[in-house]
């Protein structure tokens, strides 16, 4: 408590500031910004240029089948969905932030992926010999896993953050994850094919730190807003099942062609169907009615895919993958019920989507389930072939050993954690400076404040009926049509 309050004081500005920087100019500065970083940094790498066709001849490559677009395409386009279906309707749970939920879910996004493929290239993808970013399909789905990232860390703030502070956070958050990748997956040489580490354990730690800096003790004038009503839960309910769907593709998009990817889908998609049976039951075991908790079936039968992502191509096995589901369907539900509000009550973290259960935690478990793995690995499981190619063990790192490549993964672990909760706490304390326009306590969770809204429907007075279907609807109508003239 103490510590947040000394980060207060040195991050807080007086309040009575008038001061306010708009989204429409962000939004445009930004957009021609990335018009001219775009022009002078941004061209098509190999396979999406025209000269594709000289290289193919040049290589006695017989067919465009061979160009990766048709490798990754669906992939990217699963993940994709994920992005702005899966997500977006996923925080739809409000009862009156779907606007905010789905719409500012789209703008993030939008505004991050174009500086992820910034960030990204220059840490990846620069070409020493003219100093340009060559981007390719492969690109465009790290730049849609950076965004994600960020969209895990907004379920932390959501309903209480503007669009400019979102925004704010989206840059820090993206650069932030370009150089931790970087170094989890090149300096370290970690591997995590599904991003349990690099997107999951960063992006809610990120996410969870911002609102630990962002605690608002008076949120309860906003308390009749924090709920969801019977159709809300239904659209955040199609969010689940987008990225229940969809969650092989995204931790198998970029691993290596064959085995990899084919292991990879199958582990998650098993995990995933033990997840949902373990929530299931653990949800109605802990009503005192037996019924099942809606929050419980949107969330936690998802944390499968998210913790099996780092092990995903390795020789996890198929009985292996349903122990990772059915431990964190169990871990995830009761993370709901217990965690989350001890987190509010003792530690002043207001996680608005429970991104600690669904992305923290099993991001965690993910990582540690990578490293255990990769330090077991044999040649007798793996083949001595299947284990270089597994663990791209070539080059520099031609000499290293599984148990060793498990320490290496115990340490792209620390690395996001560290980056999460650092990162988070240093955005915390510039989304605190009163520039940005956020929302007042009792305006929080509340579409009004940013959207213009639908007028309410007029309410029609009832119609009398009796059991001859309308039999006296002549009578009826007249009443009502006299009523409508009087008033």
């Amino acid at each position: 408590m103490g510590c947040r309050q000394s980060f207060r004081q040195c991050c807080d500005r007086p309040k009575n500031t008038n001061v306010r920087i708009s989204l429409p100019a962000v939004c445009f500065v930004w957009q021609i910004a990335m018009i001219i970083l775009f022009g002078i940094f941004i061209r098509y790498d190999q396979e999406s240029d025209a000269h594709w066709i000289e290289y193919r001849k040049s290589q006695n490559i017989s067919s465009d089948i061979e160009n990766d677009f048709y490798f990754r395409y669906p992939s990217f386009q699963d993940v994709h969905v994920m992005i702005f279906v899966g997500f977006g309707f996923l925080m739809t749970f409000l009862k009156r932030y779907s606007f905010s939920a789905v719409g500012f879910n789209f703008l993030i996004a939008a505004f991050g992926l174009q500086w992820a493929l910034l960030m990204q290239g220059w840490f990846q993808s620069l070409d020493p010999m003219d100093g340009k970013i060559k981007i390719s399909m492969e690109s465009l789905i790290n730049a849609d896993f950076c965004v994600a990232s960020c969209l895990i860390a907004y379920g932390a703030v959501l309903g209480k953050l503007s669009p400019v502070q979102l925004m704010v956070m989206t840059l820090f958050g993206i650069t932030l994850y370009a150089v931790e990748e970087f170094i989890i997956l090149n300096l370290i040489h970690a591997r995590d094919a599904g991003g349990s580490m690099v997107i999951h354990t960063f992006g809610a730690y990120y996410g969870l730190s911002i609102s630990w800096m962002l605690y608002r003790p008076n949120l309860d004038q906003s308390k009749r807003l924090n709920g969801s009503v019977y159709h809300s839960d239904v659209f955040a309910m199609i969010g689940t099942l987008f990225l229940w769907m969809f969650w092989p593709s995204f931790n198998s998009a970029i691993t290596d062609h064959g085995d990899g990817q084919h292991r990879a889908a199958i582990n998650t998609y098993l995990a995933l169907a033990s997840t949902v049976l373990t929530t299931v039951a653990i949800s109605s075991l802990s009503q005192k009615t037996g019924k099942l908790d809606m929050v419980h079936i949107q969330n936690s039968t998802l944390a499968g895919g998210v913790a099996v992502g780092t092990a995903a191509e390795f020789m996890l096995m198929p009985y292996g993958s349903l122990i990772i589901g059915f431990c964190c369907g169990i871990i995830s539900t009761l993370g709901y019920i217990y965690i989350t509000p001890f987190m509010e009550k003792y530690l002043k973290i207001q996680d608005t989507c429970g991104i600690h259960n669904l992305h923290a935690m099993p991001g965690v478990i993910g990582g540690i389930v990578g490293a255990i793995t990769a330090a077991a690995a044999s040649e007798r499981v793996y083949g001595k072939e299947g284990l270089i190619n597994t663990f791209d063990f070539t080059g520099e790192w031609k000499d290293m050993v599984p148990s060793r490549q498990g320490g290496h993964q115990a340490a792209g672990l620390c690395v996001a954690l560290c980056f999460g909760v650092g990162g988070g706490i240093i955005v915390g304390c510039i989304l605190r400076i009163p520039v940005w326009g956020d929302a007042p306590d009792d305006n929080c969770f509340d579409d009004e404040l940013y959207w213009e809204l639908p007028e309410e429907e007029e309410s029609i007075p009832p119609i009398l009926e009796d059991n001859n279907h309308m039999r006296n609807r002549d009578v009826t109508e007249s009443h009502f049509s006299m009523e409508q003239s009087q008033n």
